[in-house]
């Protein structure tokens, strides 16, 4: 699985939305562009984020294998503005406990996010809200 890969590029959602002051649902990744390549969502797994009013839970689902929780942690809205915490990962990272701004925006039923890294990493990633 390349988890590990997506873990880094992941981290990039902040996740907010224009006039909401919550995230609040289930949300499935569909892909993104990370330094100007476009890469679409995994075949192999499906990646999903469960958000509460504050905070949210990154899982990855396998056909056959046990749901793995990657990533949790706290956001909060201002604007356009996502401010992203990661407070929990199954991978090793230099990202627990620090902040990062993401751009944010709600386009249909469809949450987008940018921003870049304190890697460098410039993202835009597309998720889609399923509940």
């Amino acid at each position: 699985m390349k988890l590990k890969r997506l873990f880094l590029l992941l981290t990039c959602f902040a996740l907010a939305s224009f006039n909401v002051s919550t995230l609040k649902g289930t949300y499935i990744f569909q892909g993104g562009t990370y330094n100007g390549k476009a890469e679409g969502a995994p075949k192999e797994y499906t990646l999903q984020r469960n958000y509460t009013d504050k905070g949210f839970t990154a899982y990855a689902y396998q056909k056959g294998m046990k749901t793995e929780k990657y990533e949790a942690g706290n956001y909060t809205l201002k604007a356009d503005s996502c401010f992203e915490t990661s407070t929990f990962s199954s991978q090793p990272t230099t990202m627990l406990g620090k902040t990062v701004r993401y751009n944010y925006k709600i386009k249909n039923n469809e949450l987008i996010l940018s921003g870049t890294l304190p890697t460098g990493m410039v993202v835009e990633e597309h998720w889609r809200k399923i509940k």
